[in-house]
């Protein structure tokens, strides 16, 4: 494997072409197949900087004019199975949230996770076991009532608190995000960046393009950003808000990058 030295990142960050051309299906066979729906997105920006410490050196910081982004999704996740099996009624179907950030990796743009909560234990460990992702088991209560959504998550088994109380509701206009728009920067995302001891992977993911819809009411209460060493974002800074889904998503196997 080969190991990207640091002015290599520096220089190597993805341009607009880039970032459209990943929207583009890989070859070969996805390992998992997803319907990601219901989906709130909230923001924040933060300073390159506050983030550095938090991210493999391996990976640059992505940024969209000159602003580095953390987020938080909450979702519901359906007819989630394996490529070789149909999804199973009882264990396909769970409730996610993830605190997140965007980096890239020679040119190539992705996620990276600071955290991701499932309702799911066999979700927990399989995504821990194939893809080294920091998972945790909650307890998670989506309700929708009206025109609002309501998502309770509660992290089970954590020696700190990790919670999150969100309530918001959405506008009717459906829109694409424009490529070079924030919008687009945020959610159009198609790989995701993990690591165990000593290696860096990336997954590459497929989906049509997110149908989003703007956030006309959000209020939210969260510590997952305080338990992913995230303190600088208090609780006044308020979040950028979107809603979008549903989107059928595939997922290809980990494939090594560098070792550390």
């Amino acid at each position: 494997m080969r190991v990207i030295a640091p002015i290599d990142r520096a220089t190597r960050t993805p341009d607009l072409t880039a970032r459209v051309t990943q929207r583009t299906r890989p070859g070969g066979f996805p390992l998992l197949s997803q319907t990601w729906s219901d989906v709130l997105f909230l923001h924040w920006r933060v300073p390159v900087a506050a983030l550095r410490p938090l991210v493999p050196p391996a990976l640059g910081i992505d940024t969209h004019q000159g602003g580095a982004w953390v987020g938080l999704t909450a979702f519901h996740v359906e007819d989630s199975h394996p490529r070789f099996a149909p999804p199973l009624p009882w264990i396909s179907d769970f409730f996610e949230v993830n605190v997140r950030t965007y980096v890239h990796f020679d040119g190539v743009p992705g996620v990276w996770f600071f955290s991701l909560d499932a309702d799911s234990r066999l979700t927990v460990d399989a995504a821990r076991a194939f893809f080294h992702l920091p998972y945790h088991f909650a307890r998670i209560v989506h309700a929708v009532e009206g025109e609002r959504s309501h998502f309770q998550s509660s992290r089970s088994g954590s020696g700190r608190s990790a919670e999150l109380s969100a309530t918001w509701s959405m506008k009717r206009e459906v829109f694409d995000a424009v490529p070079g728009s924030l919008e687009f920067f945020w959610a159009e995302r198609y790989c995701l960046f993990s690591a165990d001891e000593n290696t860096l992977y990336r997954a590459r993911v497929f989906h049509e393009p997110w149908p989003i819809r703007e956030v006309s009411f959000a209020n939210y209460d969260t510590s997952l950003l305080d338990v992913d060493g995230l303190r600088h974002i208090g609780p006044r800074d308020r979040a950028h808000a979107l809603a979008a889904g549903p989107v059928h998503a595939e997922i290809w196997p980990l494939e090594p990058l560098v070792t550390f």
